[in-house]
Order: C-alpha cells, then structure tokens, then sequence
C-alpha cells in the first residue's frame, strides 16, 4: 500500500510514497499524464541499481523513451552538464508535450527539473527520488537549479512536477552516509515545525523501517509551506534553516562534504549562535545538538568562521548589506532573522564548537 500527498500549487500533483513504486510507474504516469515519449535522467550510481526496471515499466505502459546517465554527484551540477542535457533532449527529438523523468537524488533532481523548466519553455516533470534527502525535500517543491563558480544554485527556475514517486524499496540500497545525509533535512523539519518528527530523531526511535513515516511527515510540512509561498517570498524561505552555513561548508570543502552533513552542522552552528545570542533557549540548542550528535550526524565545522562568511555572501539570502538567517525559536518554531554582511561572521563564531564530530 501507498500514501498519497496532495501539493496543490498551479494545476496541482500527488506525492505518492510506498514500496514497488518504481516498477509500475509507467502505469502510475500514465495515469497521469497519458503515455507520450519520455526522456529518463539518472546518474552513474543509480543506473544500474534501477534505470532498467523504470524502462521496463515505461515499455509496458506504452511509453516510447531514450535515457542518459550522468556522472555522479556535486560536480555535475553545472551550465555545462546543464547544456549537454539539453542537446541530448533535442537530439532525441522531444516535444513539447513529452516528459522528463527525474531518477536519482537532488543532484539529478535539480538538474532534470531545471532542463524540463528550460526546454522549449517547460515540458512536464516527473520526479522519482531514490535517496532520503531527495524524498524528504528536494523532489518536492518545484526548485531546480545547477551551481555557478560563485555559489550554489544561482541558476535556476521554480518548475513544479507532475507527479512525485517516491518508492521507499529504492532507500533501502542507501549507503548509511546517503541516509544519514537525508536524516539531517528530516531533523530540520522537526526543528522548523514538526515536534513529533523531531522526537522521532531525538529519541532514537526513526530507524530504516519508520522510512514512509518520517517521508511523509517531511512532504506534509513541506507541501503546506509552498502551498502558501511557491516563489520563497517569505514563509518558503523558513525551509532554508542550517543552510547558509551548510551551503558555506560545502563550498569551503570544494562539496567534498555533501549536502545533508553540511546541512547537519549549518543547523548545530546557527542553533548554539541562537542561543547564544538570546534568539533561543539554551536548552533548545543543546536538543538539536544532541539530536544530530544521536544520529551521527555532523555538529560543528572545523572551517573558521571568517572563512565560512565569505562563502556565504554568494548565498541567495543575502540582499544588499544584510542577509537573512533562520534561527529556531524552539523545537517546532522558527523565524526569519536579517543580520548585517558586517555581523555575519561574529554570529557563526558564537555558534562554533570545540568539539564534536566534525563536517
């Protein structure tokens, strides 16, 4: 049996969350959008694990179709691969009312939704998600992008899927690095606005098999968020929590950290700086410590602090002189914070710590 979340922006679309997704999602996109050509994007890694089985489904529904793998990972995320997909589109003669398939995690995610929003003015989406973080976030919301050599996802477009499948069978051949990088955006959820989730992580109690449940938890929050804000003018921007240090980590690492673990210390770092500064309770930044610390996860960066405010100047929260920072209130509540570019690196100092797993 499977779930289902309705996100009802523009024309609207079901996330749909359960096990054996993948091998009747042919039947399941059909159903939604009818069969036509469809082009699959994946990666080096998810290729061989689940590109057959997705053909295979396509096949039998009747779709005709033609694919392209992609080298894995951060890297990839780029103008270059960007316009390479794209020749690849045209080359395969894709219409305007053909369809991408997004088969892989938010590095895939981000480019195939970017190259649907782009070609020919946008052609439907469909998101399958085969990692944790791309389940829980990414493959949710409409946000596509690739990395410019200033910063990540400077190039970008909001383009909403038609249809999110997220087959929880394909999380279970995750690296324990990949889950725990999906647990870290789960975690923020719970901080942002979803206790019991929280608790979920705080008390231990969030293993492999409470897969569907923490999912669905996160595409709940999420829906409901931009449901009221799909272009990030003001609530939406709450969901970026732990990422202008997260983003700064990744960059100062050349993204040899990955997202999810960045994103762990981003959340630790503004958490203790929150309480720090009397934004939160002091007992509200050692949960959260705590929390990531149980699920080893990262928190705390060895990069200083100066190092990681430069990085994040090319944040797209940043506006003029200020930068707007999420800070957690309590478990559950969160706010949006504008702090001085001047101010910036003495509040990631305060949030600093000596010791710890390090990202």
């Amino acid at each position: 049996m499977s779930a289902v979340v309705r996100v009802n922006v523009g024309s609207g679309y079901d996330v749909e969350v359960g096990a054996g997704l993948l091998q009747r999602c042919g039947e399941r996109i059909a159903r939604t959008l009818g069969p036509r050509r469809a082009f699959v994007v994946t990666d080096a890694n998810v290729g061989p694990l689940y590109l057959r089985a997705c053909l295979d489904s396509l096949t039998d529904a009747g779709f005709t179709h033609a694919s392209l793998a992609l080298p894995a990972g951060e890297g990839t995320k780029n103008l270059s691969t960007f316009g390479e997909l794209l020749e690849a589109m045209a080359h395969e003669g894709m219409g305007r009312t053909d369809i991408v398939v997004a088969l892989g995690g938010g590095v895939i995610g981000d480019l195939a939704g970017f190259a649907a929003g782009c070609y020919m003015r946008g052609i439907p989406l469909v998101q399958i998600p085969t990692t944790l973080l791309a389940a829980v976030d990414s493959s949710v919301g409409g946000k596509a992008a690739v990395d410019l050599s200033a910063g990540k996802n400077l190039a970008g477009a909001f383009h909403q899927p038609s249809l999110v499948l997220c087959d929880t069978d394909c999380l279970t051949s995750l690296p324990d690095r990949e889950y725990r990088c999906g647990a870290a955006e789960a975690i923020k959820v719970g901080v942002l606005g979803d206790e019991p989730l929280f608790r979920l992580f705080e008390e231990g109690g969030a293993p492999r098999e409470r897969l569907t449940d923490v999912i669905l938890h996160c595409v709940r929050y999420k829906a409901a968020v931009v449901e009221r804000d799909e272009r990030e003018q003001g609530e939406r921007r709450l969901l970026n929590l732990g990422h202008t240090v997260g983003h700064a980590i990744e960059r100062c690492s050349d993204f040899s950290i990955p997202h999810g673990l960045a994103v762990a210390a981003g959340l630790a770092v503004i958490a203790r700086a929150s309480a720090k500064r009397g934004w939160c309770a002091q007992d509200t930044a050692r949960r959260v410590e705590r929390t990531l610390i149980k699920n080893r996860l990262p928190a705390t960066t060895g990069f200083p602090a100066e190092a990681l405010a430069r990085a994040a100047l090319s944040d797209k929260k940043r506006s003029g002189s200020d930068i707007t920072l999420i800070t957690p209130k309590e478990v559950g509540t969160c706010e949006l914070r504008r702090v001085g570019v001047d101010e910036l690196p003495g509040v990631i100092a305060d949030g600093l710590a000596e010791s710890g797993e390090v990202a």
